[in-house]
């Protein structure tokens, strides 16, 4: 007999009652170091204040009114992404698979209107991850999870990550767009290169195409940096993010230029959810906080600290970890030994992690991680990779 909760997910044993700070705790009161943050959701921990207050006062006035009215917080959620961002304009959703999906929709809806309708086709990367829709897996390409959803959406072709030549190779007449994750999550906790970023920009631009960032997981202070493409210092025309912007509330948001955005008029798009009054108190929340002087910088520090002790963990246990790899605090340890294992027995010492392919473990704190936290966490990593073999 089927369960009443749909069994789509593989769910381990435990369950909890509540969040402090970067732990989780169960109702039996034991307390876990929150390295998955809900896969780089929480961004600014568990219950953080600021943010409890913002939601709070909020859901005392106005929860939900529809987009067919004003909505100030909106306005001000915009307006303060815009100015820090390269974008002009800006769609909110509930989640990073209805940004990535806007986005897709912007890039047709743009070349149709430049007189281009048949250049439709999006060049992503293998071993990337874009959402759950079918367009969005279809933009991945990965069959694992495609199976079983076949006709797959046309539109979509796919380059090895890293590979400048192929993907040029791969453009043709119909090539509308390149869709690209600057640190590919799901897919192994693999950051692109500067160089490959900036190569994507050149290439977009000598041939019209429009370049796409996915930056739900990698954005929102993730890596330092509001997105993670400004550490290449190259911009995209269209961008997608989700995850930390709302540190645990649902909410999404797609960035455009006013060059691609202009053309989205009223009744292109909707959402009946999207940026609702109780989501943009939460953003704006969240804003404050990683606007805030001296907080990216910080997150920057503790990222490069992190960092540095899980190279010298995989260095002391080469038999059990390959390398430390990523971006941030978007980090992942390459595992020698299966990697679902070592998740599950850091999990029994208390440490939370989250898989990812390749073999990977990845570590995702949230991004108010304090040292004294880093190295609880490094003595049960250590603990677990030593007594691999005990």
């Amino acid at each position: 007999m089927i369960p009443v909760l749909m069994p789509t997910y593989a769910r381990n044993e435990l369950a909890f009652e509540r969040g402090e700070g970067a732990y989780l705790i169960t109702a039996e009161g034991r307390s876990y170091l929150d390295f998955a943050s809900g896969v780089a959701v929480t961004s600014l921990g568990h219950a953080h204040p600021h943010l409890v207050a913002a939601l709070t006062e909020q859901a005392k006035k106005l929860w939900h009114c529809s987009n067919m009215f004003q909505i100030p917080g909106q306005t001000r959620l915009a307006e303060r992404l815009v100015a820090n961002s390269f974008a002009d304009t800006v769609f909110f959703g509930n989640s990073g698979a209805e940004a990535v999906e806007l986005a897709l929709k912007l890039v047709r809806k743009y070349h149709d209107e430049t007189g281009h309708p048949e250049r439709y086709r999006v060049i992503a990367c293998n071993g990337s991850f874009h959402g759950r829709t079918l367009a969005t897996l279809a933009a991945a390409g990965n069959e694992k999870y495609l199976k079983g959803f076949e006709p797959v959406v046309d539109g979509f072709d796919h380059v090895p990550f890293e590979n400048l030549n192929a993907l040029r190779a791969a453009i043709t007449p119909q090539t509308a767009a390149i869709l690209v994750e600057p640190v590919q999550g799901e897919g192994g906790v693999r950051p692109a290169s500067p160089h490959f970023l900036r190569g994507l920009r050149e290439v977009a631009d000598e041939f019209g195409l429009l370049l796409v960032f996915d930056e739900v997981q990698s954005g929102m202070g993730r890596t330092g940096k509001l997105f993670a493409h400004e550490w290449a210092g190259v911009t995209p025309d269209v961008l997608a993010t989700a995850k930390g912007l709302g540190s645990g509330f649902p909410v999404g948001a797609c960035l455009a230029t006013e060059r691609v955005g202009c053309f989205m008029t009223a009744g292109t798009h909707g959402s009946t959810f999207g940026g609702n009054p109780l989501a943009m108190a939460v953003g704006n929340a969240v804003l404050d906080i990683m606007l805030a002087d001296g907080f990216l910088d910080r997150v920057d520090r503790m990222a490069r600290l992190l960092r540095g002790r899980l190279d010298e963990l995989a260095r002391k246990y080469p038999a059990v970890l390959a390398e430390a790899r990523g971006a941030g605090l978007l980090l992942g340890l390459k595992c020698v030994v299966p990697s679902v294992e070592f998740g599950d027995r850091l999990r029994h010492a208390g440490l939370l992690t989250v898989g990812a392919g390749d073999n990977v473990v990845r570590l995702l704190p949230p991004l108010i991680i304090e040292e004294k936290q880093i190295d609880e966490a490094l003595a049960i990593l250590d603990e677990v990779a030593g007594g691999w073999s005990a």
